[in-house]
């Protein structure tokens, strides 16, 4: 029952501590408001405050999270909050003429250093930096960095229309909620975050942008890497490599998303457009 509750707490303090930072945010917002607006896939104009307080509201309750050992949390707010940090630099000095893994190797051989760059290998550095706290062995160390950064790669991956970011945090993150011991704990966190902008997300209010993504997904890695061994994060970082490579093409398969089930999820509450 304990963990249970030590569960809901942490989702709640995350999901509180995001709504807080939103609010915050809208109201004085850092630097100039124009720099924290985009246009989505729609036209439309929205903030990236909620990508913004999400990561704050994940690293919150996580280094506030009672059952968890403090080498483990600080290897989770590490993370996140790098992974938030290298994504809002990519959101803020990001071209859509270079988006991509595929574009950002190719400029780094032509030896130039794109901000998708810097966030890639930010957020590598920085999932291979939790490895080393998180695992004994180099081997596991290295799979747990491939795991963390490969996640938050992934969430921001679908990241392409509303709400789908968020809802694959839960999707993912919900069902390891089950598991016993700090693993479950520390997926409440971006558990809470994600749950806690989902709303704004689909009413196209705000987006997660590059920095919620990349943070609420290396927070739920950090999860997947706490609870899985050499072969759990074999698999998962095989999973993750596969989708790397893929890229775009998992962003933008209508096949994937216009399939039974998953429509039906990926459009809930998100605004109806005549054109998409």
């Amino acid at each position: 029952m304990e963990g249970h509750s030590g569960r809901w707490s942490v989702g709640l303090a995350a999901a509180g501590a995001t709504r807080v930072a939103y609010g915050q945010l809208r109201r004085r917002p850092p630097v100039e408001p124009r720099m924290w607006r985009r246009t989505n896939y729609a036209g439309r104009g929205v903030e990236l405050y909620g990508g913004l307080a999400a990561a704050a509201g994940a690293a919150t309750a996580v280094a506030a999270a009672r059952g968890v050992a403090l080498r483990t949390r600080l290897a989770a707010v590490g993370a996140a909050l790098a992974a938030g940090a290298c994504g809002a630099y990519d959101d803020q000095y990001g071209s859509p003429a270079e988006r991509g893994f595929g574009a950002h190797l190719k400029a780094l051989r032509e030896r130039r250093l794109t901000s998708g760059a810097v966030k890639l290998l930010g957020i590598g550095a920085a999932g291979l930096a939790a490895g080393v706290m998180l695992k004994a062995h180099p081997a596991d160390r290295v799979l747990s960095g491939i795991v963390i950064a490969g996640t938050a790669h992934a969430v921001n991956l679908v990241d392409v229309r509303p709400g789908r970011a968020a809802k694959a945090v839960l999707a993912v993150g919900v069902p390891a909620l089950l598991r016993r011991g700090p693993a479950a704990l520390l997926a409440a966190a971006p558990v809470g975050a994600a749950a806690a902008v989902l709303r704004d997300d689909v009413s196209e209010r705000t987006m997660l942008g590059d920095a919620g993504a990349h943070a609420l997904g290396a927070a739920l890695g950090t999860a997947v890497a706490v609870a899985n061994g050499r072969t759990g994060l074999l698999l998962h970082a095989a999973v993750l490599v596969a989708m790397t490579a893929a890229g775009d093409r998992i962003s933008t398969a209508e096949r994937l998303w216009k399939a039974p089930g998953v429509r039906q999820v990926d459009s809930w509450g998100r605004v109806a457009h005549p054109y998409g």
